[in-house]
C-alpha cells in the first residue's frame, strides 16, 4: 500500500469524466462486494454467529469514521469545506435529537442477538482489524489533503452494495429487519458525500501525478475493507482460527 508519486508525470490531465471512470474501475475490480465472506453473506450462507462476528468486527470500523471525519476536517483552512465535510460526522455521531450510524450500528448488533455493551467496549474485535482501521487513519492523517479526501470516495459506488445487501437480508435474514436503519440512511448519505468529494478531488488535483494518487488511495481504502473481511473469513469461516481474546461463536 502506498503512493506512487511519479506515475503520471508528465501525461496529460484527466477530464473529470475520465478520472470518475477511472475511480469507478477501482471499484469494479477492487471493492469489497466481491469478497468471498460478502458473497456468503448475500447467499444466506452465514449463520447467525458469523454474522455476530462481522457486526462486531465492524462496529470498530464505524465507530472510526467521524474520528477519520475529524481529521480530515481539522487539517483544511477552508470554512466551506468544513462546513460541508461536518455534516458525515453528525450522520455517524447523531446531532443530540437524531441517532447517528454508530448507533443504527448497534441497533443491527443486537438485532443479531448481540449485546449493544459487548459491542460498544471493542474487546472482542480481531487484531487485523484494528491494523486495517488504523491505517485507514494514518492515511487521512499523513497524507496530502485531497488523498485523504480521495480514501472515502468509495461512496461512489457504496450504495449499490447497500441496496443489495438489504434487499437479501430482508430475503434471507429476516430477523435482522429492525436493525437495517444505517443501510437505509446510508442510501442517500453515501451519494451525497461522494459527489462533494468527487468534487473537491476532481479541482485539487492539478496534475496527472496528483490524479494517479487520488486513484491510488481508492485502491488503498479498498485494500483496507478487503482485508478486513480476510481477517474475518479466516478466523470464522475457513480455517476458522480466532486469535486468543477475540469473539467467539457459541455453539
Amino acid at each position: 500500500m502506498g503512493n506512487e508519486s511519479l506515475r503520471g508525470e508528465g501525461e496529460a490531465l484527466l477530464s473529470a469524466d475520465v478520472l470518475r471512470q477511472a475511480l469507478k474501475k477501482v471499484g469494479s475490480e477492487r471493492y469489497h462486494h466481491q469478497h468471498p465472506f460478502h458473497l456468503l453473506m448475500h447467499e444466506g450462507k452465514l449463520s447467525r454467529g458469523q454474522l455476530q462476528a462481522w457486526a462486531l468486527n465492524r462496529y470498530f470500523y464505524q465507530s472510526a469514521i467521524p474520528v477519520k471525519d475529524a481529521i480530515i476536517l481539522s487539517r483544511s483552512d477552508d470554512a466551506e469545506f468544513r462546513r460541508a465535510w461536518r455534516k458525515r460526522i453528525i450522520d455517524h455521531d447523531g446531532d443530540g435529537n437524531a441517532r447517528g450510524g454508530i448507533e443504527k450500528w448497534l441497533k443491527l448488533a443486537e438485532a443479531t442477538g448481540l449485546d449493544a455493551e459487548r459491542v460498544r467496549s471493542k474487546q472482542e474485535i480481531l487484531p487485523a482489524t484494528a491494523y486495517a482501521v488504523n491505517e485507514y487513519l494514518n492515511i487521512v492523517r499523513t497524507r496530502p489533503l485531497f488523498e485523504a479526501v480521495a480514501s472515502s470516495l468509495t461512496e461512489l459506488f457504496s450504495r449499490d452494495l447497500i441496496a443489495l445487501r438489504m434487499d437479501r437480508m430482508r430475503q434471507h435474514y429476516p430477523w435482522l429487519a429492525g436493525g437495517l436503519a444505517y443501510f437505509e440512511a446510508r442510501l442517500e448519505q453515501a451519494p451525497e458525500d461522494a459527489a462533494f468529494a468527487f468534487e473537491y478531488v476532481s479541482t485539487q488535483a492539478k496534475s496527472r501525478a496528483e490524479q494517479e494518487r487520488v486513484i491510488q488511495s481508492l485502491r488503498d481504502k479498498c485494500d483496507i475493507l478487503w482485508a478486513q473481511l480476510d481477517a474475518l473469513y479466516f478466523a470464522y469461516v475457513q480455517p476458522g482460527w480466532p486469535p486468543p481474546g477475540a469473539f467467539r461463536i457459541e455453539s
